[in-house]
C-alpha cells in the first residue's frame, strides 16, 4: 500500500488529507471518506487502507482546517466534548461542498486515481457527516456512483439544507447504515427519512444493525465497539463500491 500525507488548495486555505491506494494495479477508482465528529486521526487512516487494500484510492480530508489542523478529540469530558462539537458544528453545506470539488479536482490530476470522462466516485460518512455524502452527491450526480452513510446524523430534520430534501437530484446507489439505538439519529429520524425516500425513485437501502450504538464501526470507540456489524458494514461498503465503480467508464 502506498500512503501519502499532503496539502490540497481550497478556497479557504490548505485542506491537509491523508490519501492511500494499492502499489499495484492503478490507476485506482477513488472514494472520498468523510471524517466524523472526534476528527481526522490513525483509526479512521487504518479503515481508508482497509477500503484501499481492495483495489481504491481512498482519500480522507481533514474537514476542520479551517480551524486546526491537527485537532483529534482526546477525551470526552463535557468541556472536550464542547470543542468538538464547536468544529462539528462550524461545517455548513456550502463549505462541504466547496472542499468536495477541491477533492475531485485533486482526484483528477493524479494519477494513481482512476478520472477523466465517464469516471465515477464513491464517497462514504460516518456520524456527522452522513449528509455529507448526500450533499456531495446531490451535487455531482453525474460523477457519484456510490453513497455510504453510516450511523450518520441529522438526516432528515427541518432545517432548511436537510439533505433528504434534495436527495430526489442523487443519481448514485445509496447505502444508510443505522444503529438500533443512537441518540444522535433516532429512529424516528431514520424512518422519516426512509419513507421520504421511497417517494424519489432513487436507489437506496436503509439497513438497521440489532443491538448496536452510536459509533459501532471504531474499533476504538470503548463501549460502542460491536466487531459482528462493524464486519457487515465492512461487506455493505465493498458490495456498494463492487458495483458502482470500475477502473473503466461506467
Amino acid at each position: 500500500m502506498i500512503d501519502r500525507e499532503l496539502d490540497i488548495p481550497t478556497p479557504d486555505g490548505v485542506m491537509n488529507t491523508f490519501v492511500t491506494h494499492p502499489e499495484e494495479g492503478g490507476p485506482h477508482p477513488a472514494i472520498i471518506f468523510y471524517m466524523d465528529a472526534p476528527g481526522k486521526r490513525e483509526e479512521l487512516h487504518d479503515m481508508a487502507r482497509r477500503l484501499a487494500a481492495t483495489g481504491y484510492y481512498v482519500i480522507l480530508p481533514n474537514l476542520y482546517y479551517r480551524r486546526s489542523r491537527d485537532y483529534v478529540l482526546q477525551g470526552r469530558t463535557e468541556p472536550e466534548m464542547a470543542v468538538m462539537f464547536a468544529h462539528m458544528y462550524s461545517l455548513k453545506r456550502p463549505m462541504v461542498l466547496s472542499d468536495t470539488q477541491a477533492l475531485l479536482d485533486f482526484i483528477d490530476q493524479d494519477p494513481a486515481a482512476f478520472s477523466g470522462p465517464g469516471s465515477k466516485v464513491g464517497v462514504v460518512g460516518y456520524c456527522m457527516s452522513g449528509p455529507f455524502i448526500f450533499w456531495a452527491a446531490e451535487a455531482h450526480p453525474d460523477r457519484i456512483a456510490a453513497a455510504a452513510s453510516i450511523h450518520g446524523v441529522s438526516l432528515c430534520t427541518d432545517d432548511a439544507d436537510s439533505p433528504h430534501k434534495t436527495a430526489h437530484r442523487i443519481k448514485a446507489e445509496v447505502y444508510v447504515g443505522a444503529a438500533e439505538t443512537d441518540i444522535y439519529a433516532p429512529v424516528a429520524m431514520i424512518n422519516a427519512l426512509d419513507a421520504h425516500l421511497k417517494t424519489t425513485g432513487i436507489r437506496y437501502r436503509v439497513e438497521w444493525y440489532p443491538g448496536t450504538h452510536h459509533g459501532f464501526v471504531f474499533p476504538k470507540r470503548e463501549g460502542a465497539y460491536d466487531k459482528p456489524s462493524a464486519e457487515r458494514h465492512w461487506e455493505r461498503l465493498h458490495a456498494l463500491f463492487g458495483r458502482n465503480l470500475s477502473s473503466r467508464a461506467l
